[in-house]
């Protein structure tokens, strides 16, 4: 058993590792591709970017540890989103809309858990389903267009900005407030995760549910736990999106941010077939994202090779997963 959780520890650090240096490298592209790179604003947008993606990136890789799978999460951000000025046009307070919007995540999360732990249904088909209906939903909200924060009573303005301030505006350190939510995210999720008995049970049930279950797991549990977890970072997702963006567009905000966050999740360790990842993993499978953006922008590279480099990444990512998993 030693020698088991000795080869574990050893694929982890090596991953972390691996991880390391790509950021590196693709930072380093990033940096000699052109002056304006290296422009703190710049560094600031990079920043911005990593807040939102990294939200979102915990989220999966928490329910991929459990052997779980979330394909909606585009979806809730949307239907988030929406929901934000939706319900600021009805009369609720910004701050009571922001914080329906992310316990409405929960509540999927919630949904999802029960549907695939009591129903015994696929996670990946019942996400799919969920992918499509609340993308139905965000379009129903906003039957005339495109929701705003334009849209919000001007009561309810103030209020809107500060919540704009606290989260995408500079800190006394000089970093994006979101980057800083971002990190505390993080440090709680990784007591979670690593040093709690829930993160000990995700573990277990991810790399083998059925010898979990004979231990005495609590598998619906932990397992709903770990879906309400994913949903409710995609709920903050969608807050997060409409404050930055302002507005929302139902049929594609959000639109393949499931793909930018699982690939985030798996870059960084979190194997799809469960039972492996580390939050630190995470946040670094997360950074890759926005670097590989601003490299097109920088690097003059056509738009359309976006996907094909994310793919790549994906890609040599996995192949590296695989060969250390032989390796030990």
């Amino acid at each position: 058993m030693n020698n088991i959780v000795s080869g574990f520890s050893r694929v982890a650090g090596y991953r972390t590792f691996g991880v390391i240096v790509m950021v590196a490298v693709l930072y380093a592209v990033l940096l000699a591709s052109d002056p304006k790179a290296r422009s703190w604003d710049n560094q600031m947008t990079i920043a911005n970017r990593l807040g939102f993606y990294g939200v979102l990136t915990l989220g999966v890789g928490v329910l991929i540890i459990s052997g779980g799978i979330d394909l909606s999460i585009g979806s809730v951000v949307a239907l988030g989103a929406v929901s934000f000025v939706m319900l600021a046009r009805q009369g609720f307070h910004p701050y009571l809309a922001a914080l329906l919007v992310v316990l409405m995540g929960s509540g999927i999360g919630i949904a999802n858990g029960v549907l695939v732990t009591k129903l015994r249904l696929q996670p990946f088909l019942v996400t799919l389903c969920g992918l499509f209906v609340f993308r139905g939903l965000a379009r129903w909200l906003s039957p005339q267009g495109s929701p705003g924060l334009g849209q919000v009573p001007s009561e309810f303005k103030p209020a809107v900005e500060n919540l704009r301030y606290w989260l995408f505006g500079g800190s006394p350190l000089g970093v994006p407030q979101v980057l800083i939510l971002l990190l505390v995210l993080a440090a709680i999720l990784a007591v979670l995760v690593h040093w709690s008995v829930f993160g000990r049970h995700i573990f277990a049930i991810g790399y083998n549910e059925q010898a979990a279950r004979y231990a005495g797991v609590a598998i619906d549990r932990c397992k709903i736990l770990a879906y309400v977890i994913c949903s409710t970072c995609a709920g903050l997702g969608g807050l997060l999106y409409i404050l930055d963006n302002q507005t929302a567009t139902p049929t594609s905000a959000g639109a393949l941010l499931e793909l930018y966050a699982i690939t985030g999740a798996v870059i960084g360790g979190c194997s799809l077939r469960g039972g492996e990842g580390s939050v630190l993993g995470m946040l670094l499978g997360a950074a890759l994202l926005p670097l590989i953006k601003q490299i097109i922008i920088f690097g003059g590279i056509s738009n359309d090779l976006e996907y094909v480099l994310i793919g790549l990444v994906l890609l040599a990512g996995t192949i590296v997963d695989q060969l250390l998993v032989k390796r030990n």
